[in-house]
């Protein structure tokens, strides 16, 4: 008697674009470790060097700025050089900026380890590596991915501000930067293996994407690539919108909430540990906002959701102020759960405006407008370091963030509608090597 034959079951294979999605979200929170550091380490370096709050902050502002103004040369030379070998020579700045800053005696050395080094490291990581990857490895599901990516930044803050806050309280500032900069190698191995440059170098297409979606190299020095790009955007009236709305929000965000919130709230007599741990569910509700935000963009107008998203930062901010005390309290809270919710859900929307207007260079574009997210978060942690030195308050910090998100709003939705192309259905199957 002849039993049932059945057919054997495939097996679906994951497709690499995934791996090389987690490692570069891995890779992303190894540099927002020592982005996290700042806020918790200004006090403790005030109170050992006796640097004002203005001097800890101009090493912020250029730690921030070079941030920025390093994506997009980092992004050319990803395309010069490739992916994985960028990341994992930023990764080990990082960790040598992050280590030799135990054994500074003069504030230039702040601003040449924390400031330059370390601003060096973590911008060839910045926001130009998500558009990148995004961009080379994925079709479908470009939105949702990037704002998965794009979480990676608050994901590491919402690791590291707790930790480094416990750590400088038990065993000083000195430790928290030993730290960072173990974390830091600890990403590299992952990078160098699974961050492959292309989907051609295991065989593939891009996830969801025929070969007519495969990105050719831009066989060109990495300096001309970068300042040519920005040459041919630079005429282009929906990059300096993008590149207006990028630097505000850059300034309300990195630059004031992140740099000067924990300082802030110890000036109303709150806990630094209890001041880093909101800060740090600014980052839990920001990991939900992003993926969600890069969710709603894949359906919906980008320019509508960037209206929305500034301005209700701006309301959050202008309400602030009467929130800060020693004890926490609920509208403190609903503040946190709000900005956390908004705080980087402008990324993808963002993003998906440079890919429709620029097309293959819009993640050198990108880089660009990054840069410019950057250098508002520096003038804004320069700004208010002064403010609270001249006022004794960072009061008129606060309301003048909350009129520069209203103006960011304005320039969102005057960004002309592109066209974009349809997306590329979800691929019910592997795609064919």
């Amino acid at each position: 008697m002849l039993g049932c034959v059945t057919e054997p079951r495939t097996r679906r294979r994951v497709h690499p674009a995934w791996f090389a999605a987690g490692a570069t979200f891995l890779a992303l929170i190894g540099a927002a470790a020592f982005r996290s550091t700042p806020g918790v380490m200004v006090e403790p370096l005030h109170a050992e060097f006796g640097w004002s709050i203005g001097t800890v902050s101009g090493a912020i502002a250029v730690n921030l700025a070079l941030f920025g103004l390093t994506a997009p040369f980092a992004a050319a030379l990803m395309e010069r050089f490739g992916v994985r070998q960028v990341v994992s020579v930023a990764l080990v700045m990082v960790a040598v900026g992050a280590g030799l800053t135990v054994f500074m005696t003069a504030s230039w050395q702040l601003v040449l380890l924390w400031g330059v080094i370390v601003g060096l490291g973590t911008g060839s990581m910045a926001m130009a590596l998500v558009a990148t990857v995004v961009g080379r490895w994925f079709v479908a599901r470009r939105g949702l991915v990037s704002g998965v990516l794009t979480a990676a930044n608050a994901t590491g803050q919402l690791i590291f501000l707790p930790v480094l806050a416990h750590v400088i309280e038990g065993s000083g500032w000195r430790a928290a930067s030993i730290t960072v900069s173990a974390a830091a190698l600890v990403v590299v191995p992952i990078v160098w293996f699974l961050l492959r440059n292309r989907p051609s170098d295991v065989g593939e297409l891009p996830y969801g994407g025929t070969e007519a979606d495969i990105v050719e190299p831009l066989r060109s020095g990495a300096a001309k690539l970068a300042l040519g790009t920005l040459a041919t955007a630079a005429h282009n009236r929906t990059f300096w919108l993008l590149v207006l709305g990028f630097f505000i929000c850059g300034a309300t965000t990195n630059g004031l909430v992140q740099s000067h919130f924990i300082p802030a709230a110890h000036d109303h007599g709150m806990p630094a540990t209890t001041a880093a741990s909101l800060l740090a569910l600014v980052g839990i509700f920001d990991i939900a906002g992003t993926i969600f935000s890069g969710w709603l963009t894949d359906r919906f107008d980008p320019r509508i959701l960037l209206l929305a998203y500034y301005t209700l930062r701006g309301v959050s901010l202008a309400l602030l102020v009467p929130l800060f005390g020693a004890d926490v309290n609920a509208s403190m809270f609903a503040f946190i759960i709000f900005y956390g919710l908004d705080w980087v859900a402008t990324v993808p929307p963002t993003l998906a405006l440079c890919r429709s207007a620029f097309g293959q260079r819009a993640p050198i574009v990108f880089g660009w407008v990054f840069a410019s997210h950057q250098l508002g978060a520096a003038a804004a942690a320069l700004a208010a370091g002064l403010v609270r030195d001249a006022l004794g308050s960072y009061d008129l910090a606060w309301y003048g963030g909350a009129v520069l998100c209203g103006v960011a709003a304005v320039a969102s939705i005057a960004i002309r509608r592109t066209p974009t192309p349809t997306q590329a259905p979800t691929p019910t199957q592997p795609a064919p090597r």
